[in-house]
Parts: C-alpha cells; sequence; structure tokens
C-alpha cells in the first residue's frame, strides 16, 4: 500500500511556485531582508483580511504570546489562565515574562477550554486569561469574554492554529469576528505546518488597542523606536522579508486552502459514518461548535486502543501524529505549579485517547480512502 504523509507542502509550492520565486527574488534583490516595505505590505494584508486596526509581524508564533503579555505588563506574581491541552507555548509564554501559567480543564466535544472550569479556576493573581482555538475552531469565546470581564482581566487570543477560522457571537449580539480579534490581543503562528505557513518560522500580533500595539512594535526590536535609544528592555523579534514575501503570495489562497481541508473532513466523518466506526463507538470525528466556523489545521479523532492504531498506522506508511500525548500541566518543567495527576480530567483522558489525521487541501480522495482502510481494517481485526 502506498503511503500517506500527515502532511505534504510540495504540493502547495509546486502550484505557486512562480508566484513565490518573483516574490523571493524580489526581496534578494533589494537586499532589505529585515522588516521594511515587504513586512509591512503584509502586515497591511492581515489586518485587512482579519478586520484589526493593527498587525504586528514578529519572529515566531511563540514570540507573539510573549509580546501580546509583555505589552500588558504580565511579570512576576502573576498568572496567566490557559489551556493545559495545547502546544507548550500557551503556557511557557508565562514563564518568558516572569509569570505562571494556570490551567482550566477542557470540553470533552471541541478539546477548547470548558468556560464553566475557566470560571473556577479564575485566581486573586490571575492577570491575563489566554484561551486556545485549537486545531483551526474558535474557543466559547463569547462566554469566555463574558467571564473576563466579570473578572476585569484581558483576554489574549491564542489563534496560532486558526487564522481564517470566524466566531459568529449574533447570540450574543456581536457581528461574526475573525478568531484573534476579539480579544484585547490576538496572536497568530506561521510556523510551515500551519494553514498560512511560512518557509520557516514567523509570527504576528494583532490588536485594535493604538497603545499595545505601539508598546508591541517597540518590544520587538529592542525596545527601542530607533537605533541605540531603548525605552523598553524587548526582544530581537522581527519578521524577516523573505517570510513575509513567501506569505503575502500564500495568504490570497488561505480561505481556499482552508475550504478544501473542510472538504477532507467532511469525507472524513462520512466514510467513518458509513464503515460504521462511529456508531459502533471505536472513534468519535470533530466536533464543529455551531458558533464557529472549522479550518482544520488538524483532524483529530478520539478512538479506542489508540496507541495500537498508532503502530498499525505507522506498519502501513500511514501519516499519523498526537497532538498533544502529555498534558501541560502534567509537564516536568511545570512541576513546581502543583498539579498531579487527576486535577484535569478531561485533557488527561484527551491525551490518552487523540490521533490526528492528515487533512491538508491537497490531500486526494485516494490518499483519504487508504487511511480509512487502514483503520477500519486495524478494528475488524480486532
Amino acid at each position: 500500500m502506498e503511503s500517506v504523509p500527515l502532511l505534504d507542502l510540495k504540493p502547495q509550492y509546486a502550484s505557486l511556485r512562480e508566484e513565490i520565486d518573483g516574490a523571493i527574488r524580489g526581496v534578494v534583490e533589494s537586499q532589505a531582508f529585515v522588516l521594511g516595505p515587504v513586512v509591512e505590505r503584509f502586515e497591511h494584508a492581515v489586518l485587512s483580511y482579519v478586520g484589526s486596526a493593527h498587525a504586528i509581524g514578529c519572529a515566531s508564533g511563540t514570540d507573539a504570546l510573549v509580546l501580546a503579555l509583555a505589552a500588558l505588563g504580565v511579570g512576576p506574581g502573576d498568572e496567566v489562565l490557559t489551556s493545559p491541552f495545547s502546544f507548550f507555548a500557551s503556557a511557557s509564554c508565562a514563564y518568558k515574562v516572569g509569570a505562571r501559567p494556570r490551567f482550566a480543564d477542557i470540553d470533552p466535544g471541541t478539546f477548547n477550554l470548558d468556560p464553566q472550569s475557566v470560571a473556577r479556576a479564575i485566581g486573586p493573581r490571575t492577570r491575563v486569561l489566554l484561551p486556545v482555538h485549537l486545531f483551526g475552531q474558535c474557543a466559547a469565546i463569547g462566554a469566555l469574554m463574558q467571564i473576563a470581564a466579570a473578572s476585569r482581566i484581558p483576554v489574549v487570543e491564542d489563534a496560532a492554529q486558526a487564522l481564517g477560522a470566524t466566531y459568529d457571537g449574533g447570540a450574543e449580539g456581536r457581528a461574526p469576528a475573525h478568531a484573534g480579534t476579539i480579544g484585547r490581543l490576538g496572536c497568530y503562528s506561521f510556523f510551515p505546518t500551519k494553514n498560512l505557513g511560512a518557509f520557516g518560522d514567523g509570527g504576528m500580533v494583532v490588536t485594535s488597542d493604538d497603545e499595545l500595539a505601539d508598546r508591541i512594535r517597540l518590544l520587538r526590536v529592542h525596545g527601542g523606536r530607533q537605533m541605540y535609544e531603548h525605552r523598553f528592555v524587548g526582544w530581537n523579534s522581527r519578521l524577516d522579508a523573505l517570510q513575509a514575501a513567501v506569505l503575502e503570495v500564500k495568504l490570497r489562497h488561505l480561505d481556499r486552502w482552508s475550504r478544501a481541508r473542510a472538504a477532507n473532513a467532511a469525507r472524513y466523518d462520512r466514510w467513518f459514518e458509513d464503515c460504521g466506526l462511529i456508531s459502533s463507538g471505536r472513534l468519535s470525528v470533530p466536533q464543529r461548535d455551531a458558533t464557529s466556523s472549522h479550518i482544520f489545521n488538524q483532524y483529530t479523532l478520539r478512538v479506542q486502543r489508540r496507541d495500537e492504531l498508532r503502530a498499525h498506522l505507522g506498519a502501513l506508511g500511514i501519516g499519523h501524529s498526537i497532538y498533544y500525548p502529555v498534558p501541560l500541566h502534567l509537564q516536568e518543567c511545570f512541576s513546581d505549579l502543583g498539579y498531579t495527576a487527576g486535577d484535569l480530567p478531561r485533557a488527561e483522558q484527551a491525551c490518552r485517547e487523540v490521533i490526528s489525521l492528515p487533512i491538508y487541501p491537497e490531500l486526494t480522495r485516494e490518499q483519504q480512502q487508504r487511511v480509512v482502510d487502514a483503520i477500519e481494517q486495524f478494528y475488524a481485526a480486532r
């Protein structure tokens, strides 16, 4: 059986080769590689796309989170409340500014933060609520915004996996909005595996707050408005022009790629239902929240006998991954926070049961069929 990769970026590049190569050539010929007009043009394209007042490019999605917290003045003695079921940076960003992460449990269907658990977890030192829009679907941001407002804390959205996803707040009196634009600040990642992926690392912070935007622009260049004059102790976290040039080309195709991912997800859903794996309880497909669009940065199942299934898929050359095998509150580096197994049971259970399948836009029907056949074969044999 022919192998199926978890992600194959080569077809995407092949379809845009002429545009991307031309954009890169333009930067090389200009010899202007750090920030500059190409980066500014991409920033403007993103703010126009998501409907924000400011978009500030930086070196990575991790740096975007750190810069957002620093701009808000988060520091020693403060806590950042976030999800234990996410990429490491969702929590490590707190440590980078001298604060500490605090965790609430997740909704078992969407894998995003559970608002009721968040309300219980807010403490006297909670300075920021940092929800994660996991796998490409918005968290229950309306309810989370209300909880944060009642506690008078700002919301920083970790939208690293969700650029292009939207939240429909009609029931709450809000117009639909892009992930990352609802809280005080929103953070994106352009790591190559994202729906909008660079040719390396890259990130961005968006906000409609003029003062915060100005502060982030300073913090990303060592805290100064001009060379050798420093208002803050900042970072070297600049989006380079080569990455911005690539991303500007790709942004024009983002919605088309996200629709293709959603179509692939719908096909998986239908085929898993047709072969009886859903009705038998062997697996459950991703749950869609009616208030949010889903751009499927990952297509993540809950499955029985996950580790055995993983070995079976690996033997057949079927790409897959576990996002995430260890919850953040049980990571060794966070042991000083005092969490123990059983404290956040829904996140812990998800870590034991989830597996993500190939979902990239160029995935063919034939490749998807091989994935489904392999999973059906595994459960049929048992």
